[in-house]
């Protein structure tokens, strides 16, 4: 049987939830980003680490792209819909040039809890709400900018531990569990 871990790093508790179901359906150890050592990392024979989408980034994306690992799978939680979003300019942002890139990626949709969010995280998404409207008309907005509209202010979740299964199928077809 392999060791797996599934790792983390999360702002507002989806990629920590995601983590948990996922370490729960491998039957893998679990643990937050600051509780890893980099020397673990080599310890696994698979490393599932999940990151939340922040500010154009996947957060502590570095514990696992600048140590090496035997086989890493990663996972980005984020409010928009997985299914109708590009994430290239992201992952290519955050892999490019690192010397351990994941075997596969994996996207999950996470929540939005606009009244419990910091300051910072407020001002960060009100200009993002401005860039994505500007001087557009409503007819010329993407369906990724009216949902985002539609969400803005309030508290949305979309978790569903559903969506974890091709991660999970993907980690026991390569040897995992």
């Amino acid at each position: 049987m392999s060791r797996i871990l599934v790792a983390y790093k999360s702002h507002y508790g989806s990629t920590r939830q995601y983590a948990e179901w996922i370490a729960e359906e491998l039957g893998a150890d679990f643990k937050a980003h600051r509780e890893i050592k980099p020397q673990e990392l080599m310890d696994y024979d698979c490393v599932v680490y999940g990151g939340a989408l922040y500010a154009g980034g996947i957060i502590g994306l570095d514990l696992v792209t600048k140590h090496p690992t035997r086989h890493l799978v990663l996972f980005t939680v984020g409010a928009a819909d997985p299914a109708s979003t590009d994430y290239t300019v992201i992952l290519n942002r955050g892999l490019s040039g690192k010397p351990n890139r994941p075997d596969h990626v994996f996207h999950l949709r996470g929540m939005l809890d606009y009244p419990n969010m910091t300051r910072t995280h407020r001002v960060m998404m009100a200009m993002k709400k401005r860039m994505v409207v500007g001087n557009k008309k409503t007819e010329e907005l993407l369906d990724e900018d009216r949902a985002f509209l539609e969400t803005y202010g309030k508290k949305v979740g979309f978790l569903n531990r559903a969506t974890i299964a091709p991660l999970v199928d993907y980690v026991r077809s390569q040897g995992g569990t």
